[in-house]
């Protein structure tokens, strides 16, 4: 028992320590700076952090929030960023293996076994999601931006997760307790068809839109991986858009995505490519490649959605493209059916905000995706009860 309570205790150590890289990450990605040069220093004096004064959690105590050089003030987000890491981690292994409130279906006693018995590769993924969204949220709510960087990082790492989940633990676990997506049942070959056709669709939007063939919208707008503290300032010296043409454009982008899934969705329903296709399709790392682009798309898709009809409805840019960037990534991670579900759940966290405002008086306004983000980690731990609920009342 004692060295379970060590491990724990270095799964916290390092979660802290992926917090303190957070904290660079969060300063420096959206204001397009090097990630690893140069050395953290102090924005006061600029004196290169020593590494006796960068320990997660114990400098910043020991230093009472002060540069030990010139005495300027370090913020306490710099602290709070490493403990909600080191508690986000440790938490996700007690909720795993420990208490093993969601659960992952691995049979060994012990919490250890379990993640050392294949669990690892579920836990690092979420974990990674985890850390990710955090950074995501940070930025955003400080900058109103989420780096597409981030949203990418997650994507690959739930692309490679469900891939190779097939080899670490078995299929029949994986697809029991909703691991990693999967594609599979009586839905999973249309869902592959529909997904393989838009991915090809998208690969032809994209192809297009670098030629010039399509134009981006907003174009003359700030990239979203630029300086986004200046774009933020600077607000009022936007120009102006007609709303509506420029979702147009976007719409002309989504739509071989679209013509895309169709045909391949028909293509594959031909009698004597179905059974293939359907045994394709069913192979572990095929399965698991698929159900997480399918996962991709759908998160994209449904926020894409709001933001195309809101825009048209309001004449005005309703939800941002990194909050289509975030959900795609959320769903490569959690699959289709689950991303859906959060993104219904987040705008009651955001009514929660909206009334703790009301009773406090704080009128401060956060943008949409930490309300996302927060909806996808409850998706996450909650899994097991939502899938109750769900499988009770509404029969899947």
């Amino acid at each position: 028992m004692a060295v379970e309570w060590i491990w724990l205790v270095f799964i916290c150590a390092f979660g802290a320590c992926i917090g303190s890289f957070l904290n660079v990450v969060i300063y420096r990605l959206p204001r397009d700076k090097s990630l690893v040069s140069p050395p953290s220093a102090c924005p006061g004096c600029n004196t290169p952090i020593r590494f006796y004064n960068n320990i997660p959690l114990f400098s910043w105590l020991i230093l009472r929030g002060k540069c030990p050089d010139c005495k300027a003030p370090i913020s306490i987000r710099y602290f709070l960023i490493e403990l909600t890491t080191a508690v986000l981690f440790g938490g996700l292994y007690l909720c795993f293996f420990w208490f093993q409130y969601r659960q992952t279906g691995l049979t060994d006693p012990a919490a250890m076994q379990q993640f050392f018995g294949g669990g690892w590769l579920f836990y690092l993924v979420i974990a990674t999601l985890f850390a990710s969204f955090l950074a995501a949220s940070a930025i955003d709510m400080e900058l109103w931006v989420i780096p597409l960087e981030l949203c990418w990082f997650v994507t690959l790492a739930g692309l490679i997760g469900s891939g190779v989940a097939g080899f670490v633990i078995d299929s029949g676990v994986i697809a029991e307790f909703d691991l990693f997506p999967m594609v599979a049942g009586r839905h999973g070959s249309p869902f592959a068809a529909l997904t393989v056709g838009g991915v090809i669709g998208l690969g032809i939007s994209l192809i297009l839109l670098f030629a010039g063939v399509i134009k981006p919208s907003y174009e003359m707008v700030e990239d979203e991986e630029g300086d986004c503290e200046e774009a933020v300032k600077s607000q009022e010296n936007e120009p102006e858009f007609e709303d509506r043409k420029e979702i147009a454009k976007e719409i002309i982008f989504l739509l071989p995505v679209v013509i895309g899934a169709i045909v391949a969705l028909k293509i594959t329903q031909m009698p004597f490519l179905e059974e293939k296709w359907g045994s394709f399709v069913s192979m572990p790392v095929v399965s698991g490649l698929l159900g997480s682009l399918g996962g991709y798309l759908a998160g994209a898709a449904i926020v894409w959605a709001v933001r195309i009809f809101g825009t048209l409805g309001f004449n005005k840019e309703a939800m941002g493209l990194g909050d289509v960037h975030l959900m795609g990534a959320a769903g490569a991670v959690i699959g289709a059916k689950w991303v859906v579900l959060a993104f219904f759940i987040a705008p009651f966290l955001g009514i929660l905000w909206a009334l703790y405002q009301l009773l406090f008086k704080k009128m401060r306004q956060i943008p949409y995706g930490p309300f996302l983000s927060l909806a996808v980690f409850a998706v996450i731990i909650f899994h097991d009860w939502m899938q109750s609920v769900l499988r009770n009342y509404y029969g899947f």
